[in-house]
């Protein structure tokens, strides 16, 4: 875990070098809206100090970052369903997984009917049984 990365545009946030539109601020997570949101109040959570990803962070802080999360989950769905009736939290690690700013983050997005946003289902992967045994204790052994 680093310190402060100069060209990181997270940490230019942290720094107050960029201005950004805060919903939570303490010594160690900033929260702020996505200004380009998936759906209306589209929040990023993310540590003040600099790391690439979770897998980069203490347990401590990645349990932190995620309370954060739950205060703004809770508070967008305090303004309605017609802007929040759901929520994803969600991070991507790494650029396969669609991490386009390497500094941790973790997206809030709020959720309602028809917002035609979301994971879709219904891949053409159809694992057997006997293969699904099989990964299910290969993580098993790395955890």
């Amino acid at each position: 875990m680093e310190e402060i990365l100069s060209d990181c545009i997270f940490c230019k946030i942290v720094r107050n070098e960029i201005s950004c539109y805060k919903v939570y601020d303490d010594e160690l997570v900033l929260a702020f809206l996505d200004i380009n949101p998936l759906n209306v109040g589209h929040t990023l959570v993310i540590p003040r100090q600099h790391s690439s990803d979770v897998l980069d962070m203490s347990d401590e802080l990645n349990g932190r970052i995620l309370k954060v999360c739950k205060k703004v989950a809770i508070s967008l769905k305090k303004l309605g369903s017609n802007i929040c009736s759901g929520v994803n939290i969600y991070s991507a690690i790494g650029a396969d997984a669609g991490q386009v700013i390497f500094h941790t983050h973790f997206h809030v997005v709020p959720r309602f009917k028809g917002d035609d946003f979301g994971f879709k289902r219904g891949s053409n992967i159809e694992p057997l049984g006997d293969e699904l045994l099989d990964l299910s204790e290969k993580i098993s052994q790395n955890i």
